[in-house]
């Protein structure tokens, strides 16, 4: 039987069938951290479970541990079969087991990365990766400029016309404006803008990718999407978690700067983008672009903007500790673990309409969406004790968990009397289709093997998005400790003043 990649008589625009990546190899550096060991390498798994990865497909591991190939591939199988999607399969893992390498070194140790060129060649001769390698950088921003520079001095960097070399950067790009700049100067000193891929999970979630069909295949919400209609936009990403282990990374960078600079922008810049021309990567960025171009921060920050830390208390019916009493943060840290920001689209469709984009740690549940609410009818020819419990009509996208779409809208209640209430219209995705989302991982690894770079940030987005948010961190940085709230809870009573001060309310999701 013909694989249908190999198809000659398929038609290339049949979008039915997966992609499928081409001969190539992955290097992850940052091996045994957590993202590597419970994301990365799950996915990897998974795309091989899939069908994706090509056959001769070959995964490199760099750390400083003292092992051999066999340890590190140790390390794959126990993470694989803990938290890979889709079931374990022996065949499966023996297969990817044969193009599992190692290499020990440190970032600065010159010979680490000769043997890691060489450990590429190798594996290209043996398993015909056809000289194409992605480089993950796992790591923290500052070990950035070194690990480039020895990609460059090694040769690692180097493609020819018949062969790629990509790097995939995970977030924090930067810690603000000037240091994002420094930070894509360093990066693009090795590698040109289309082989680097800034990952932001986020995007990769299958809601994310239904909030662009829902928009432009659907003729039903494009209308009322403007401000004629739409009141204003709620873009939430709370946790119920605490940040214990996590001082290393999280000290001094905060819930705004971990959270809204990438995740959230993003999910306002695909919410209210105009109708791209095509859903090429260009036109797409471009789109992106001219949104987060048009993004101003609404003033005066005291009143439009919250900042706050979780306190110790109870939450769930156990007892859990105040971020200043997790191990690792300074007892008098300023770092915000609740942030909430209010931003307006300066342009024709969203002229008046704010954004009000919230996250935190240790809230009344886990739970990430956008909440498009829209203005209350001109005219309600109904008495006042009908309509007293009936809202706003809100189309609200669930990105996690429990993926998918509601819309609440007033209905009548059953009875001899005209009394209306809120109902709520729903759509599950998985109610809806039989097969499971792939994990953002999954189709963001695939991306940068097939060199689709649709769902990842530029250079200028990355800037615009620190534009944005400089002038609300300067002014927090001189306002000393956040305000503390009780676990549990949805942040300090500040947020819910924030949006009082217009008549508006918090969603409780």
């Amino acid at each position: 039987m013909t694989r249908a990649w190999n198809n000659p008589l398929r038609d290339p625009r049949d979008k039915r069938l997966p992609r499928i990546a081409g001969p190539s190899s992955l290097v992850i550096f940052g091996v045994t951290g957590d993202l590597a060991r419970k994301k990365l390498m799950p996915a990897i798994y998974d795309l091989a479970h899939r069908g994706l990865l090509p056959a001769g497909f070959s995964l490199v591991g760099f750390a400083r541990r003292d092992w051999e190939h066999q340890d590190f591939g140790e390390l794959v199988h126990d993470s694989v079969k803990e938290h890979a999607r889709t079931p374990f399969k022996e065949s499966v893992w023996n297969r990817l087991a044969e193009g599992i390498r190692f290499v020990q070194g440190t970032f600065d140790d010159d010979d680490a990365f000769d043997r890691l060129a060489q450990t590429v060649k190798d594996l290209d001769a043996e398993r015909g990766t056809g000289g194409n390698t992605a480089f993950y950088l796992s790591i923290p921003p500052s070990a950035f400029p070194v690990v480039t520079k020895q990609l460059a001095r090694s040769g690692l960097a180097d493609a020819s016309e018949e062969t790629w070399r990509r790097v995939v950067i995970e977030k924090p790009f930067g810690r603000d404006l000037k240091s994002a700049k420094e930070l894509n100067e360093i990066v693009n000193d090795v590698f040109p803008e289309e082989s680097v891929f800034r990952i932001d999970h986020y995007l990769g979630k299958e809601t994310v990718q239904n909030l662009l069909a829902l928009r432009f295949a659907n003729q039903l919400f494009e209308p009322i999407w403007n401000a004629n209609y739409v009141d204003h936009v709620q873009i939430t990403m709370a946790e119920d978690i605490g940040l214990g282990g996590r001082a290393g990374y999280y000290d001094g960078i905060g819930a705004a700067r971990d959270v809204i600079q990438n995740h959230l922008l993003q999910l306002l810049a695909l919410t209210a983008m105009e109708e791209p021309v095509s859903f090429a990567p260009r036109a797409l960025r471009a789109e992106k672009v001219k949104v987060l171009s048009a993004t101003k921060p609404l003033g005066p920050f005291e009143e439009t903007t919250a900042r706050g830390q979780y306190a110790g208390g109870w939450q769930g019916g156990m007892k859990v500790p105040g971020l200043l009493q997790e191990g690792g943060f300074a007892k008098d840290s300023t770092t915000e673990t609740y942030a909430a920001v209010t931003l307006e689209v300066q342009n024709r469709r969203w002229a008046g309409v704010p954004f009000y984009l919230r996250t935190g740690k240790r809230l009344g549940r886990r739970v990430t969406e956008i909440a498009v609410v829209f203005k209350r009818a001109p005219h309600l020819p109904f008495d006042s004790t009908s309509t007293e419990e009936l809202g706003q009509n809100a189309l609200v996208i669930r990105v996690q968990p429990d993926e998918g779409i509601t819309l609440r809208f007033g209905s009548k209640v059953p009875g001899t009397t005209m009394e209306v209430r809120d109902v709520t219209m729903d759509f599950g995705y998985g109610h809806a289709f039989t097969e499971s989302s792939p994990e953002a991982y999954e189709r963001l690894i695939l991306d940068v093997l097939l060199g689709e770079p649709s769902l990842f940030p530029v250079n200028e987005e990355v800037e615009l998005s620190w534009e944005i948010l400089d002038p609300i961190l300067d002014t927090w940085a001189k306002k000393g400790a956040p305000e503390q709230y009780p676990p549990g809870s949805w942040g300090p009573p500040s947020a819910d003043e924030m949006l009082e001060r217009t008549g508006r309310n918090w969603r409780r999701p």
